[in-house]
């Protein structure tokens, strides 16, 4: 496992304009809401960070990005690190292997673990253009 790349919190970030942002999706649908710790041109303060919503066509692109590995042989995203190791959620088809690989169910069909990082492999961040 390489120790270059630092899992990271799962998000979606969209360009718009010259920035690169933190941003979510919603809440009605064709919108994004714009998130920054500056204060930008059009952006409104809110709690500690500056916020502005614009309809989804205004963003050059939106991305989901989210870290994902491997643990066991079987494909997991990476949702926190902490001194426990890596905790992670089981993204593959079988229930059974994932109860087989020490999972526990958090929820119908959805799995979810703590083990050392050095048991997850293959460990990459990825970029979900969102249409």
């Amino acid at each position: 496992m390489s120790e270059e790349i630092t899992p990271v919190a799962s998000g979606f970030v969209a360009r718009f304009g010259e920035h690169t942002l933190p941003a979510a999706v919603g809440p009605d649908d064709g919108q994004v809401v714009l998130f920054s710790e500056a204060e930008l041109p059009g952006f409104e303060p809110a709690s500690g960070y500056w916020r502005r919503q614009v309809a989804r066509a205004e963003v050059e692109w939106l991305v989901l990005v989210r870290t994902v590995g491997a643990f066991g042989g079987e494909p997991c995203v990476i949702l926190d690190e902490d001194e426990d190791g890596l905790h992670i959620a089981y993204t593959g088809h079988s229930g059974m292997k994932a109860e087989a690989l020490g999972y526990w169910m958090v929820d119908h069909g959805a799995y979810e673990v703590v083990v050392p990082r050095e048991e997850v492999f293959s460990i990459r961040v990825e970029r979900i253009p969102v249409p």
